[in-house]
């Protein structure tokens, strides 16, 4: 098992990340070099599905290591087993590889392969996992399968993946959600009786102690409903899309969409950290996502640069910054219009 030549080139199929997770993890117990540590972050945020297959093999690591026979296993059979050399190799490669490690990684793998099978419960649905903070508070974590949550002061939110789906419960306070995309397994934010689907989008849920429940879109779409199976997916529910703000009273007629003025959003999305994380993004997401906490506006002058894809880590609030990083290849030009928008579109 081993990690990629190249961090920065997402591997072809699910197998083969789940190869070089392993690769990865097994030269991490060993002990990283600071350059390869750097290397091994760089890999991580080229596609979020490497972040979701690292997070998934350590979990079932941890249940597996609840199991006698798999502890005793780890104890014995494996310290007999030959090392695994790594590929790159490290520029100081570390002595006396603990080979054991490597052979529990695999014994891993083999077991998220059994589960899809068997349909083990253990290894199939994750454990419940809490987020909290104070009333000064914040935080950031990425879950399991790539997305990010962030917690605004006194928020309080309790995450459940399964093989079917993903959800989280909000119990109180706000947060700001960064969906990877999966097709096969919906994104569902539960607050106050409200339930906010998603695929693969970002979008703030705010939980008002008075039971309203507040939902920003700040990129793609997200339909909103009353919580349950059946409901949260009706097509009759709400459809909001980014830039727009929709409020569900406790007790009030139905709820109307309505535009956001971006200096509203950036208002109400002050509280955020303006670090981002993109992995071969269309240039138009991360544009939008500027846009709601810059005071500066990106326009796409140019349609056909939409789909351009885009990757790395921005600071949402200097978008001046980021247009410039755009004009270094030579292929996009950035016209500056007053002191308050930049309209992007292909060099000439």
């Amino acid at each position: 098992m081993t990690p990629p030549s190249s961090p920065a080139t997402p591997p072809p199929d699910p197998a083969a990340v789940e190869d070089a997770a392993i690769g990865w993890l097994t030269e991490r117990d060993d002990g990283f070099t600071p350059a390869r540590e750097r290397e091994f972050t760089q890999w991580l945020r080229a596609d979020p599905r490497h972040a979701a297959a690292v997070a998934r093999l350590e979990q079932t690591l941890g249940l597996l290591g609840e199991l006698p026979d798999f502890r005793a296993e780890l104890n014995t059979t494996f310290d007999r087993a030959a090392p695994v050399v790594p590929f790159p190799p490290p520029a100081n490669p570390v002595p006396h590889r603990r080979p054991r490690r490597a052979y529990a990684w695999a014994g891993v793998a083999a077991a998220l392969t059994l589960s899809a099978f068997v349909g083990w419960r253990a290894l199939s649905r994750s454990p419940e996992i809490h987020y909290t903070t104070t009333v000064a508070g914040y935080e950031r974590a990425r879950l399991d399968d790539g997305s990010t949550v962030e917690l605004n002061a006194a928020t309080a939110v309790r995450v459940q993946f399964t093989g079917a789906e993903r959800r989280v419960q909000l119990e109180a306070g706000e947060a700001h959600f960064a969906v990877a995309p999966d097709t096969t397994r919906p994104f569902i934010v539960n607050a106050g009786g409200v339930s906010v689907r998603a695929v693969g989008t970002a979008f703030n849920v705010r939980y008002a102690t008075d039971g309203a429940v507040e939902v920003i879109v700040t990129e793609g779409k997200v339909r909103v409903g009353q919580a349950g199976p059946a409901s949260s997916a009706a097509a009759s529910a709400p459809l909001v899309a980014a830039g727009e703000r929709l409020v569900l009273p406790k007790r009030a007629p139905p709820p109307v969409v309505e535009k956001v003025a971006p200096s509203a959003l950036r208002a109400a999305l002050a509280w955020q950290a303006t670090l981002a994380d993109f992995a071969d993004a269309p240039l138009v997401d991360v544009i939008a996502r500027f846009n709601a906490r810059s005071r500066v506006q990106l326009i796409l002058a140019d349609p056909a640069l939409a789909d351009r894809r885009v990757g790395g880590t921005f600071a949402l609030d200097e978008a001046e910054a980021f247009v410039r990083l755009l004009e270094r290849d030579g292929e996009i030009a950035g016209e500056r219009r007053g002191e308050t928008e930049i309209h992007l579109r292909r060099a000439r």
